[in-house]
């Protein structure tokens, strides 16, 4: 039997700090969506945001326009909505699940054979079901008020 090298095990300290920086990178981003879509952030309500490291982070922004919103980053498109669509985090992800499987409906059907677009429907509905079954998983909000 050969003797194989482990790979050393990462710190604790190295953990927090990957968390960190992707906690950071998926903020810039749903920063970065807002801007580009003429809203400017003012305000992370932490309290009320919410991120699953590495799949999604879902956060509640007040803009410097006064509004509120919802706004889903991670290892999927960024996309957001105004606040009224949810009452909390869990249910902003259920939103956005429902959004992005109407949204891969209508790309399919106006797709009129382009690849990209069929090949972002199939991304959208994938992304849409992993929400959905974030959303489902009670172990994940078990202290979240209800």
């Amino acid at each position: 039997m050969e003797n194989q090298e482990q790979k050393p095990q990462p710190t604790q300290a190295e953990i927090q700090a990957a968390q960190n920086q992707w906690i950071r990178s998926t903020l810039d981003r749903a920063n970065k969506h807002l801007a580009e879509k003429g809203v400017i952030p003012k305000t992370i309500l932490d309290k009320e945001s919410r991120y699953i490291a590495p799949m999604c982070a879902i956060w509640k922004i007040k803009s410097q326009q006064g509004k509120t919103y919802w706004v889903v980053s991670g290892n999927l498109p960024t996309d957001h909505v105004e606040v009224t669509a949810a009452t909390n985090a869990r249910d902003a992800l259920r939103h956005f699940s429902f959004q992005w499987q109407l949204k891969a409906d209508q790309l399919a059907k106006n797709s009129a054979g382009d690849k990209a677009q069929i090949d972002f429907a199939n991304l959208l509905v994938n992304r849409a079901e992993g929400l959905y079954d974030l959303y489902s998983n009670e172990k994940l909000w078990t202290n979240e008020p209800k």
